[in-house]
Formats: structure tokens, C-alpha cells, sequence
């Protein structure tokens, strides 16, 4: 599976992705991680990318973050340990 991860700028599009392969890896070096990841992204994606790295026994913490008065101007948050 394919994340969006957060935009660099309001009225672009964001531009990178990242997998959960990808992530594994970052993990398995530092041990934690936090990432932002863009509101392109379903919720369905993010719940299923908590409950993915939940089985595998890493705590996993998720919330929408508010960077604006707009009600589209947020991004999600995942910090995984």
C-alpha cells in the first residue's frame, strides 16, 4: 500500500508517497518514527496502516493535526514505536 504523505504547500499536490515497506525499514533502524501524511489519504488507509504495524507489536498513535481555519486544512499524524 501507497501513502500520501503530507503536502509542503498549501495549494499544491502532494508529491511523495511512501510505502509500508518502506517504513518497515525506517523502523527497523531508529526504532520510532513519526510521519505526516496528506488528506488525500482515505482514513480507511490509515486505520489499516495502525492495525497493520498493531500486529506486528509496535504502539501506533494516529490524529488528525489542524494547521488552519479551513476544515481542509489538516493532515494526519502517525507515530509509531
Amino acid at each position: 500500500m501507497e501513502l500520501k504523505l503530507a503536502r509542503t504547500e498549501l495549494k499544491s499536490k502532494p508529491k511523495a508517497s511512501i510505502s509500508i515497506d518502506k517504513i518497515e525499514q525506517d523502523l527497523e533502524k531508529e526504532g520510532e518514527k513519526i510521519y505526516y501524511f496528506d488528506r488525500d489519504n482515505t482514513h480507511k488507509q490509515l486505520i489499516s496502516l495502525v492495525e497493520n504495524f498493531e500486529k506486528k507489536g509496535f504502539s501506533v498513535y494516529h490524529r488528525i493535526v489542524k494547521y488552519g481555519l479551513d476544515e481542509n486544512d489538516y493532515c494526519y499524524e502517525v507515530h509509531i514505536l
